[in-house]
């Protein structure tokens, strides 16, 4: 598989990642030998970019995570793990976790972009994997938090990160407008962008791909399906979009752009999976992976060579927006190692 490089920095990324949320029982639980098999099967495929956080199931995805790599060479894949939640005893547990992961909540977490936050966060999180370093480490949903963010945690992973403890050092969030200031303003090597530039949502055109494209920062996007409504090849009703019931214009928008997609021979989501990549500064889609069956359905969707004409007919419809970089063709020749 393709890797392409972080700007500026010596860590590459496949251009497929391994998001193992769902491995920390998101939504559902998955059981852990599913978890395992899944690690393995992407890793037969060529993924070496796995990635992960202290909030996915209270820390259980990171321990999945650390376990299923345990005994592979440590310099053949990059792991990303993240900081700003803390996980500490939970004085008030009710049985299972509030926060949509099914698992007991004997920890809760706490928000905490402190120097001292940030790396005893890093400490818990390599003994949780097991493993002896983390590639990458972002800043995870600094939303309500730019002040602390910026001027202790963001400082930290930039120390941590010239004295060759980590790669590279980031920022995660769900909006654009903040991780372009991030960019801007701050050390950051890059950042993951959730669900902004996608087939329905190009308004990371509008701040922090043009922001990344100026500095020749990366970015990693995540979020690509949307909650699920690019999951499938029709879309339906009753279909989620950014964690909710998806609006009916928006269902008939997606299936709009499904009929397109048939029409040049490709399917809905392979197009999803592919279209991240018509941007020069995206060098990664990373997509949650729960059994070997999602690892090879999403490796194959991946594989799939998107027709030429797909990204124009789009534009020309109306479906993206004008601005998209519809020449660009993902650019994965020019800059794979």
């Amino acid at each position: 598989m393709h890797q392409q490089k972080i700007q500026d920095t010596s860590v590459a990324l496949t251009e497929l990642g391994f998001g193992a949320s769902v491995i920390g029982n998101l939504y559902r639980v998955t059981p852990v030998d599913d978890a395992t098999a899944a690690v393995d099967t992407a890793w037969d495929a060529g993924i070496r970019y796995f990635d992960t956080a202290p909030h996915y199931g209270l820390g259980l995805s990171e321990c999945r995570l650390g376990a299923a790599l345990r005994g592979r060479p440590r310099d053949e894949y990059v792991i990303s793990s993240k900081v700003g939640r803390l996980l500490v005893p939970n004085e008030e547990p009710r049985g299972v976790d509030t926060e949509g992961f099914v698992v007991r909540d004997d920890l809760r977490r706490q928000w905490d972009f402190s120097r001292d936050g940030v790396l005893r966060s890093i400490e818990d999180t390599l003994e949780r994997t097991g493993l002896d370093r983390l590639d990458i480490v972002y800043l995870h949903d600094p939303d309500d938090h730019w002040r602390q963010a910026t001027e202790e945690a963001m400082p930290t992973l930039a120390d941590l990160r010239d004295q060759g403890v980590i790669g590279a050092i980031g920022a995660s969030m769900n909006q654009s407008a903040m991780l372009t200031r991030f960019l801007r303003e701050t050390a950051a090597d890059l950042v993951m962008l959730a669900g902004r530039y996608t087939l329905l949502d190009q308004s990371a055109l509008d701040d922090v791909l043009p922001a990344a494209q100026d500095l020749g920062k990366s970015v990693v996007a995540v979020g690509v399906f949307n909650s699920g409504l690019l999951s499938l090849d029709r879309p339906a009703q009753g279909m989620k979009y950014d964690y909710q019931d998806a609006p009916p214009e928006l269902v008939a928008r997606a299936l709009t752009i499904a009929e397109v997609c048939e029409a040049h021979g490709t399917t809905l989501p392979a197009a999803a999976i592919a279209f991240p990549h018509t941007h020069p500064s995206i060098i990664n889609v990373t997509l949650g992976m729960r059994t070997p069956e999602q690892v090879g359905r999403n490796v194959k969707l991946h594989d799939q060579r998107i027709p030429d004409g797909l990204w124009e007919a789009l534009r020309t419809q109306g479906l993206i927006r004008s601005d998209v970089l519809t020449g660009h063709g993902g650019g994965r020749d020019e800059r794979c190692l």
